[in-house]
């Protein structure tokens, strides 16, 4: 909703937020109904091109709906409407509302299961994916900003669940700490994320009471 208001500060920041975070799976979605590499860097740009020629995001209200299904609904419509109309200009006419970093994207989409997923799914788990990256950028702020970067460093590999990460001894070696000592950074690094991650969630839901299930519904697309 900031970001379709236009013309200030702040819209500009949530415009850029929005961009940076959603890019990817609209990629994705594009990739799996069967546009080639550059058809779908072009659909991607086109529809952020489009949906802010156009004023969409000022229709993003929170009573039509999850942010997530007017976002999928919105390049539907776009791509059953106006996508053979924009398929003659280049990148939008030209315009470049959103950077896409064409090798990373295909890198990405190589690394995307080779199943029967259909188009909707990705699009569904790539948006979950997005809003964990974007937590675990802001949670990294926060610790960049208090001067804790290195702590983050050390302890974000418990977060991800990375293979071959140190253990709590070794990083309490290595870190002048007790081992009681990471396993309360630890815990207080996860319940910090959980929160970031509830945080964002709320933003893309109309009620409260709606923040659990959409929570659920979303680990149950990167678990499924």
């Amino acid at each position: 909703m900031a970001a379709g208001q236009g013309g200030t500060p702040q819209s500009a920041v949530a415009l850029e937020r929005l961009c940076s975070t959603y890019w990817y799976p609209l990629y994705a979605y594009g990739r799996r109904q069967g546009y080639d590499v550059a058809d779908a860097q072009d659909l991607t740009q086109g529809f952020f091109a489009h949906i802010l020629s156009r004023g969409f995001l000022k229709r993003a209200n929170p009573s039509k709906g999850k942010f997530r299904s007017f976002v999928l609904a919105s390049l539907k419509y776009f791509l059953a409407d106006e996508w053979a109309k924009l398929q003659a200009q280049k990148r939008g006419g030209g315009r470049s509302p959103v950077f896409l970093d064409a090798q990373t994207a295909e890198a990405r989409y190589r690394l995307e299961p080779v199943d029967l997923m259909d188009a909707e799914k990705i699009f569904e788990r790539r948006w979950a994916t997005a809003l964990l990256e974007r937590v675990l950028d802001r949670l990294e702020e926060e610790f960049s900003e208090s001067g804790r970067k290195p702590v983050f460093d050390q302890l974000r590999a418990f977060l991800l669940g990375e293979k071959g990460s140190a253990t709590y001894a070794e990083i309490a070696a290595a870190s002048m700490m007790t081992e009681g000592a990471v396993k309360v950074a630890v815990h207080r690094l996860r319940q910090r994320y959980r929160e970031l991650f509830r945080e964002e969630v709320a933003h893309t839901v109309e009620q409260p009471s709606e923040l659990n299930d959409e929570v659920r519904h979303l680990f149950s697309v990167l678990t499924g």
